[in-house]
């Protein structure tokens, strides 16, 4: 028998999310790794992405200062690591050495990327919309860079081998079996296939 629909109280609610690490550099050259959930593309055309971060955090004056930040893509290896920065701040100790993670360049923008995530995605700030609780950070992509382990020999990205990882409700996840492809819904069926 199914049970009826309870009111929750608003916040937190959409789930799951990618969980990715955003490395930035302040003007003074110090280099952080900030963990986030609240992350997302929001245009393809120009490819523009946001990030929503807490003003207490270290990695938000970073940011705010240097107008910059490197999203970098979490896998099953780097889930560790990933939580590691999202619980311990950057004002205490360097995250990089503590997790042992190594920097890598990043065209476009002078913060750097992770070298062991498989995609490092540089950002150029273009707006800053205070919120509440968090500041929302919309970015332009300026570039986008990936293992070439990643690259199918046609040239296509293929992520879901990788071991992505997504966050929801306090647990990181990884990502299950496919279930379809994208319009699979209308695609028209091959005569004699039953799927």
């Amino acid at each position: 028998m199914k049970m009826g629909k309870i009111s929750l109280k608003p916040g937190n609610m959409l789930y799951p999310v990618p969980a990715v690490m955003v490395s930035c550099r302040g003007k003074d050259g110090r280099d952080n790794i900030l963990t986030i959930a609240w992350a997302g593309t929001v245009c393809s055309d120009p490819a523009m992405v946001s990030i929503s971060v807490r003003p207490s955090r270290f990695s938000h004056a970073l940011i705010a200062e240097s107008g910059e930040f490197v999203i970098n893509l979490v896998t099953e290896s780097l889930t560790r690591p990933a939580d590691f920065c999202g619980v311990k701040s950057g004002r205490d100790l360097d995250k990089w050495e503590s997790c042992r993670l190594h920097r890598c360049s990043v065209p476009g923008v002078t913060a750097p990327g992770i070298e062991e995530s498989p995609v490092n995605i540089g950002c150029k700030v273009t707006e800053v919309r205070h919120l509440g609780s968090h500041d929302l950070f919309l970015a332009k992509v300026v570039s986008v860079q990936a293992d070439a382990s990643c690259l199918a020999p046609s040239g296509k990205l293929m992520l879901n081998a990788s071991g992505l990882v997504c966050y929801s409700h306090g647990e990181y996840r990884a990502l299950g079996s496919r279930l379809g492809t994208f319009g699979f819904s209308v695609k028209k069926r091959r005569h004699g296939s039953r799927h």
